[in-house]
């Protein structure tokens, strides 16, 4: 088997590798109606799983399907406006757009079909708003459940437009924000429930829903949705993986190096797999060599994968807990990660009540919504770290190998610190 380098941040078709049993699982759950929440680390593959997916579904040729990404929406109408724009190939969407479009805007309705996505995204969002919007999204869905073929709805990012609705720019939880994160997922839930043999939705996001819920107390606005964890590779199909990427690009990698690299590793990651190649390869290619030795290994995985090129993938990790958790909390859950890896990635149940202590001390509850409860229910669900009996430990030995070159050396355990303030 042949495997071309991934190209972008998602993959399909030929350049899709393995997940097999996670997409017969999948089609069966579209099949039966099940909505689902699908659930992963970061970099596990979630979009290309989904993609791939309504890929395979659109070509049986008896589903309509339709991909919405959400990352750029702040509001519920900006949400509506995407997914109806994402529907707009279905004709009784098609047909409520220009009906929309001509009570909004002259000239523009018979254009529908040859104005671009971003074009009618625009036109379109000028006539949905706070008064309207969940008349709108009742209209959009009641079209989809109505098309010939049903209809699979998959939604990227919904967490990040919940996350930006409960906490704004200052990540404060306030009543208002609450309610109108209420609103919005009472109307997805409902939709859902109304519409549950004609359409069905998949939910992902590369940051989890669920912690968020917990935060507001609305944790039950998802028991529609069915969740799905996606797990990392086995040590088996990432050794196959690579196997396959050598042979395309005429590298001859042992299984022992193969395995090495997987050791490294530790938490076969599908991205860490293919990013981890693509540094080797690039390394060999250098050296004018084809034959890759478990020194090959050391030295990319050390000066590639942890030098500062590598890292930049970190900043991706850290960009998301900011925005989940705000400049406080994420300042909160640096120190935590940090802790763990300057501990041979083990973060203790003894420093994790120091850290209680600590940040209760330091924090205000009326200005600092986020508490270390909520940093490590976010750190554990979104694969930072796993639970380890009362103790927390990385999952990923990437992760925990970038955290400690990036973070290390200014950094002080918090027991120095709590000894210090006593003294």
């Amino acid at each position: 088997m042949t495997l071309r380098k991934a190209g972008g941040n998602w993959v399909d078709g030929d350049r899709f590798f393995d997940r097999a049993a996670e997409l017969e699982a999948l089609t069966e759950r579209v099949k039966d109606g099940t909505h689902t929440l699908l659930t992963a680390q970061r970099r596990m593959g979630k979009t290309s799983l989904v993609r791939e997916l309504l890929r395979r579904l659109k070509g049986e040729g008896c589903f309509e399907t339709i991909f919405v990404d959400l990352e750029g929406a702040s509001t519920p109408a900006d949400a509506i406006a995407e997914i109806g724009v994402r529907s707009k190939s279905v004709q009784g969407v098609q047909h409520k757009l220009k009906s929309w479009l001509a009570n909004t805007l002259q000239g523009v309705v018979d254009r529908v079909d040859t104005l671009s996505v971003s074009e009618v995204q625009v036109k379109l969002r000028a006539g949905i708003d706070d008064g309207n919007w969940q008349q709108k999204g009742d209209e959009v869905f009641e079209a989809l459940a109505e098309n010939d073929q049903p209809v699979v709805l998959a939604i990227d990012e919904l967490p990040i437009l919940v996350n930006r609705l409960l906490k704004g720019d200052d990540y404060c939880i306030t009543p208002k924000r609450k309610q109108a994160v209420d609103e919005f997922l009472s109307w997805l839930r409902k939709t859902g429930q109304e519409h549950q043999r004609r359409v069905c939705l998949i939910l992902s996001g590369s940051v989890g829903l669920e912690p968020i819920l917990q935060q507001a107390g609305f944790s039950a606005h998802a028991n529609i949705f069915s969740p799905f964890d996606l797990k990392p590779w086995d040590e088996e199909t990432a050794c196959a993986c690579l196997a396959a990427l050598a042979g395309t690009y005429g590298i001859d990698l042992p299984l022992t190096v193969r395995q090495d690299m997987c050791h490294r590793l530790r938490c076969q990651i599908p991205h860490h797999v293919q990013q981890f190649f693509d540094n080797l390869h690039e390394y060999l290619r250098r050296a004018n060599r084809k034959v890759a030795s478990p020194e090959d290994v050391n030295r990319v995985y050390t000066t590639e994968m942890l030098g500062v090129r590598g890292q930049m993938d970190l900043e991706h990790y850290e960009s998301r807990l900011r925005m989940i958790l705000g400049d406080k909390g994420y300042l909160a859950a640096l120190d935590i990660l940090t802790e763990a890896a300057v501990n041979d990635g083990l973060l203790h149940s003894d420093a994790i009540n120091q850290y209680y202590e600590y940040f209760r001390a330091e924090s205000d509850p009326e200005s600092d919504p986020v508490s270390i409860k909520d940093i490590l229910s976010v750190l554990e669900h979104d694969g930072y770290l796993a639970r380890q009996g009362d103790n927390y430990r990385f999952v990923s030995g990437l992760l925990e190998a970038w955290w400690y070159a990036r973070h290390a050396r200014p950094f002080i355990p918090i027991a120095r610190r709590q000894a210090k303030t006593r003294s």
